[in-house]
């Protein structure tokens, strides 16, 4: 989950799955891009997708993905040292609710163990 217009450093990846460019901000991301991108299970991913009128501020989810069953799937990428940051667990939150209120409940966090 990152803020609308996040400037860091990202890595353009073009993804078969995806119909625009996926701009991935660390490793993490762009390993998990490359596991969903294998996946037979989805069919299609969008990265980066904004969370529209999020009290919170402009933020965006990592991925968004159409699974090859129809259903919508949603997943955060996060380190692990960063999850129990009040200002993560408060965004975490807004966006589990935001894709709750939309009828998805496939909603996860990937987390990289290494600290």
């Amino acid at each position: 989950m990152r803020k609308n217009g996040y400037k860091g450093r990202c890595v353009k990846k073009s993804l078969s799955k995806s119909k625009e460019v996926c701009r991935t901000y660390d490793p993490l991301q762009s390993k998990y891009a490359d596991m969903l991108e294998e996946s037979p299970d989805i069919q299609e991913i969008r990265c980066n997708v904004l969370l529209e009128g999020l009290s919170e501020g402009e933020y965006t989810s990592d991925f968004v993905c159409i699974k090859t069953n129809g259903d919508l799937m949603v997943r955060e990428c996060l380190q692990r040292n960063r999850l129990t940051k009040p200002m993560n667990v408060k965004l975490l939150n807004a966006s589990r609710e935001y894709w709750l209120k939309r009828g998805v409940v496939d909603w996860g966090l990937v987390i990289n163990a290494e600290e």
